[in-house]
Formats: C-alpha cells, sequence, structure tokens
C-alpha cells in the first residue's frame, strides 16, 4: 500500500483512539488525590449568603448520604429537606446551638428510621450508618462548594423531643443531627486535627 493512501486510515485511527481515551477519563471517578483533598479542606461554616441552593446540589448531597456503608445493608436513615423559613426559625430559636441555621438556605435533618434498624445487640448500629450519611453529606456539599455544619440532636433527649415534635415524626423515626446548608459568607479555614499521639500499633 502506499504512503498517501495510509495517512486517512492512521488518521481514523488517531481520532478513534482520542475519542475513546476521553471517554474513558469522563466516566473514571475522581482522583484519589481528589477524594483527599476534599475530606482534609472539609470544616464547618456557620455563616451563609443569600445564594440559593439548587435542587440538584440538595439531590447530590442526598445521594451522596445514601451511599454510605450501613450494617448488613439495612439502609435505616430518613431526611427531611428544610426549605421553611418559620421552621428553620424555630429550630434556630429554640436550640441557642443552632442559632445559624434561621440564616441557611436550608436545613437537612438526618434521622434514623427504628423499622431497619437490627434487632437485638446490633440495634445501635444505626446511629454508625445514619452517622455515616450525615459525614456523606457533609463532604458532597463541600464538593460543590458549599458550606454546612452538623449540629448535633440525637442521644439529648430535649432535642429529641423537640425536633420530633416540630417536623411531626413518626414515632419511629429519630432525629440524629441538623445540617444547615447554603453558600459560605466568609472563607473558614479548616483545623488541623493530625495527632500521631492517638496512633498506636498492633496493641495500645
Amino acid at each position: 500500500m502506499k504512503k498517501a493512501a495510509l495517512i486517512p486510515i492512521l488518521a481514523i485511527i488517531a481520532i478513534l483512539t482520542s475519542c475513546a481515551s476521553h471517554s474513558d477519563e469522563a466516566d473514571r471517578p475522581a482522583s484519589g488525590n481528589e477524594a483527599i483533598a476534599n475530606i482534609m479542606t472539609r470544616t464547618s461554616v456557620r455563616a451563609y449568603s443569600d445564594t440559593p441552593v439548587t435542587d440538584s446540589q440538595i439531590e447530590t448531597m442526598l445521594k451522596a448520604a445514601m451511599a454510605a456503608p450501613t450494617a448488613v445493608n439495612k439502609q435505616p436513615w430518613a431526611f427531611i429537606v428544610i426549605k421553611d423559613r418559620a421552621t428553620l426559625t424555630a429550630i434556630s430559636d429554640s436550640i441557642p446551638s443552632m442559632g445559624m441555621v434561621k440564616k441557611a438556605p436550608l436545613a437537612i435533618v438526618v434521622c434514623g428510621d427504628m423499622t431497619k434498624a437490627l434487632d437485638g445487640e446490633g440495634h445501635d448500629y444505626w446511629i454508625q450508618d445514619v452517622s455515616a450519611a450525615t459525614e456523606n453529606l457533609l463532604l458532597a456539599a463541600h464538593a460543590q462548594g458549599l458550606g454546612a455544619v452538623w449540629c448535633g440532636v440525637y442521644p439529648v433527649s430535649g432535642r429529641v423531643a423537640f425536633i420530633s415534635d416540630l417536623l411531626k415524626l413518626p414515632d419511629e423515626i429519630i432525629p440524629l443531627a441538623v445540617v444547615p446548608v447554603g453558600r459560605p459568607a466568609v472563607k473558614v479555614e479548616p483545623k488541623d486535627k493530625w495527632d500521631p499521639a492517638k496512633i498506636h500499633n498492633d496493641k495500645w
């Protein structure tokens, strides 16, 4: 075959190879370095701008939350997205440590569903599962340029009772945390919590 005839064929092969390569890169998960950077730079954000959080961003956070590890795949979690200003204000006014909720565009209440909790000694694994979901939610918020903070509810009985009554939760639903979410109003630097003294190898 003449060299002139080979040129178009080689060009086509090069284009197809390039397309396949770009497609693989698009489908590939984020690199480990990006994931680690997101974890290491996430911090609690308590001041928010007026910029609304989109439905797409909310769905991404909830999908990330539901991707959390869960014992025996029970998935004992439930979520309440609150945008109603009166409800956000009621939470803020009634629980002093949650004052920032009043000014957030929204809050997500992360709950445990006791109908999906394990029986016997493993019952309280729901706390671990729902906590893992809450952390995933926080990381997904940060990855989208949003800020959030974990406000604990369970196991403080007064907080559990108040949130349950306010949101008309069924008896089998226990609120674990309130997570206000919004675009950060100010830049907050993450704390360096690395402490080698807290690491033990093989034995204490």
